[in-house]
């Protein structure tokens, strides 16, 4: 139970300065400390005996139980923990039909008619991708998407929206693999996709700063007269705003690291419609709590993501691609490890499997025919030829160390860029393998393990193991150089729970191995068991009193990552 202002006023009619007279209801309590009058009720059931006694006795059992209230405060009245257990908290309490409309109105006056949206092709656009195993049901459908267009649109649609207690799930470019921006309750999508603007490039600072809608790919382009580029590399309909509230990562992040090591500020509007901004631009800050970090990987729950300021990279001025095709995985990660420790560092580590590359070798989208066996790609750069020839002369003396059987260099930009194009698009040779070769309607589950470079050859090992078992198909892709590895499994719509035990498997072997269940997507609503496995209960309790701290409505992304509801019995 959380006390609202209302908790605080003065009842009416139950006590006197010389007579306190007992409700069969409740009884109300003053607490003095200081100079705060703290009001709270406590409930209890009346029987006849009570009944019989109140009027003899009304005072005499106020002081009594004032007394022994003091002394022995309900803990969830007054919790006295660092963490918020589910079963502590009561149903959050959300906007009746008639309230949404009221609050409908007043956002279409905020954000004009043209933003605030119910029709049905716009509504199934916001509650689905092909991507995601599972879709809403139809009662937590949402019933409008609004399109604000700066922060304080954003701010001024929140205040409405909070005071009416709406659920909100915010989205940006719809490439969620694990359902945030799948609706749970009735209520509103909020679409920062139109909120688009590069609102300043400091070439001298290395930063850039702007809208969350921004797409990266765009971005990129708009940084390339001043020889900068971002550091993330995901899927190119990504918006920095979704990149942001999944910790994402992509291709590069061997090199340059995940969104959090590339995001010096936000500026985030809470769910009471406050604007904050987490830090001022320098790189570095001792003040206060590192609030950036807080907000980068909380999918949404805790704020809305306006604006940002990251960190940019000076592009490469020489970069070649490489090939090294290896008999087994445990050589080709042999093969990453010792390039590490030797001090060479590639802008992309990516290895994919045999049967990625079968794929890749079916589609017949690149002129180069693969041999089928574990495959990394390599991206090497540097700010002259020859640091990038010293680093290829090293990997080239590691890599046939470890039995590598083509060890291939791209002789020049065009040909770099055709070797990695069978990275950049195996997604799509993914696809298209399943549904010429396995069935026209295939589905793909996804994974998103990250394990110790070590143990990823014994954990792939015994996935192999367990998809032979199954029946299943599959392709493993990688971001070698962390260890984090996308299992795809072919599933057909019948075959739905057998494919979803199947994963569950793999992430138990994943946790199991000390890595986790998602590198860079996120935990969404599909993953939340898994996260109480990997961190403990206490941690996703501290999780949830943060949570519950910011957001005491409970409107913002509600059953993400966490069950805020002890009453969710819900099948993830």
């Amino acid at each position: 139970m959380y006390l609202r202002g209302d908790d605080f006023r003065e009842p009416k009619g139950q006590m006197s300065q010389s007579h306190r007279e007992l409700t069969s209801r409740d009884l109300c309590i003053i607490v003095y400390n200081s100079n705060h009058i703290l009001m709270s009720r406590y409930l209890f059931s009346r029987t006849a005996a009570v009944v019989g006694a109140v009027a003899a006795s009304s005072f005499a059992t106020y002081t009594l139980t004032r007394a022994h209230l003091q002394s022995n405060l309900p803990s969830d009245w007054f919790p006295n923990e660092s963490t918020t257990k589910l079963h502590s908290i009561s149903t959050p309490q959300y906007a009746t039909p008639s309230q949404l409309q009221h609050a409908i109105r007043e956002l279409r006056d905020v954000l004009g008619d043209t933003n605030v949206v119910n029709t049905p092709v716009v509504l199934e656009y916001h509650t689905r991708n092909e991507f995601n195993p599972h879709e809403p049901k139809p009662h937590e459908k949402p019933k409008y998407v609004i399109y604000p267009r700066s922060t304080n649109d954003v701010s001024e649609a929140m205040a409405i929206l909070n005071r009416y207690r709406v659920p909100v799930v915010p989205f940006s470019g719809g490439t969620s693999l694990e359902g945030h921006f799948y609706s749970t309750r009735e209520g509103i999508v909020m679409d920062t996709s139109k909120m688009d603007q590069v609102l300043a490039i400091n070439s001298e600072d290395l930063d850039v700063q702007v809208q969350a809608g921004v797409n990266w790919v765009r971005l990129n382009e708009q940084l390339a007269p001043h020889q900068l580029m971002i550091g993330s590399d995901c899927g190119p309909d990504g918006l920095i705003s979704g990149m942001i509230n999944t910790n994402a990562s992509g291709i590069n992040a061997s090199k340059y690291g995940a969104m959090i090591s590339n995001v010096i500020s936000l500026t985030v509007v809470l769910p009471d419609g406050k604007i904050v901004r987490t830090k001022q631009r320098p790189r570095k800050s001792s003040s206060g709590y590192s609030l950036t970090q807080l907000f980068v990987g909380s999918e949404g729950t805790l704020g809305i993501v306006t604006e940002a300021t990251l960190k940019l990279h000076p592009i490469p001025r020489y970069e070649t691609v490489i090939v090294g095709q290896f008999p087994t995985l445990l050589d080709s990660t042999k093969t990453v490890s010792q390039l590490y420790r030797a001090g060479v560092h590639p802008n992309a580590i990516e290895l994919l499997d045999r049967d990625m590359m079968h794929c890749i070798n079916y589609s017949g989208y690149f002129t180069q025919e693969w041999a089928e066996v574990p495959t990394l790609f390599f991206k090497v750069g540097g700010m002259s030829k020859a640091m990038v020839d010293e680093q290829v002369k090293v990997l080239k003396e590691i890599s046939v160390k470890n039995n590598c059987k083509d060890f291939i260099a791209a002789k020049s930009e065009e040909e770099g860029k055709e070797l990695f194009s069978a990275r950049k698009n195996a997604f799509y040779a993914i696809l298209n393998y399943g549904r010429n070769e396995i069935d026209p309607d295939i589905r793909l589950w996804v994974t998103d393990i990250a394990v110790p470079l070590s143990k990823l050859p014994p954990v792939l090992d015994q996935i192999y193991a367990m998809i032979r078992e199954s029946g299943f198909q599959s392709v493993i892709l990688a971001h070698a150089g962390d260890a984090n590895f996308h299992c795809d499994v072919f599933y057909k719509d019948h075959e739905k729970d057998k494919c979803e035990s199947l994963i569950n498997k793999m992430m138990d072997l994943g946790l199991v191995n000390e890595g986790t269940a998602s590198g860079e997507h996120g935990i969404g609503n599909g993953k939340r068991t898994f996260l109480i496995q990997e961190l403990g209960q206490d941690a996703v309790d501290l999780m949830r009193r943060i949570k519950l701290a910011v957001d005491p409505n409970r409107i913002l992304n509600p059953d993400k990552i966490f069950k805020i509801d002890p009453n969710d019995k819900g099948e993830f």
